[in-house]
C-alpha cells in the first residue's frame, strides 16, 4: 500500500540532485532546517525530508553525533576494495559467524528460564518497620 502522504510531496529529479549537490559541497557543516534554508531553489519542507529519508535509506548521507548532514557515498573506493583478491566475501561469512556463534555471558543470562536465575535480594531489616 502506498503512503499517501509520500505522494503529496513527491521530489522531482532535479530537486533530488539539488538536495545530493548541496550536501556533497556542505557535508558536515549543517544540520537538516538549515541546510534546508540554504538551498539553492526553495522547496517545501515536507519534500525535502522526502529527500533526506530517501538518501538515508541509500546509503548517501549520515548524521553525526551533532545531527549534522555528511555525505558518505564513495562508490570509487568500493570499486578499489572489490578488485582486491585478498578481501572477498566468502571469508567475511566465515568471521561473522564465528562471531555470531559465541555467546556473551549477558545474553547466556537473558536466556535461562527466571527460576535459574540466581539474584541478590536484599534482607529486609526488621528495625525500620
Amino acid at each position: 500500500m502506498v503512503n499517501k502522504e509520500f505522494l503529496k510531496f513527491n521530489p522531482t529529479l532535479e530537486s533530488v540532485l539539488m538536495v545530493e549537490r548541496i550536501i556533497q559541497k556542505t557535508s558536515g557543516t549543517y544540520t537538516k532546517y538549515p541546510l534546508w534554508k540554504n538551498l539553492p531553489k526553495k522547496m517545501m519542507y515536507q519534500t525535502f525530508c522526502v529527500i533526506i529519508d530517501y538518501l538515508l535509506d541509500s546509503g548517501k548521507i549520515a548524521f553525526d553525533k551533532r545531527r549534522k548532514v555528511g555525505w558518505i557515498y564513495n562508490p570509487a573506493l568500493v570499486r578499489k576494495y572489490l578488485v582486491r583478491k585478498d578481501l572477498s566475501w566468502k571469508n567475511e561469512t566465515k568471521i561473522k559467524s564465528k562471531v555470531c556463534r559465541r555467546k556473551s555471558k549477558t545474553s547466556i543470562r537473558a536466556t535461562q528460564s527466571p527460576e535459574r536465575r540466581r539474584v541478590a535480594l536484599p534482607i529486609p531489616n526488621p528495625s525500620i518497620q
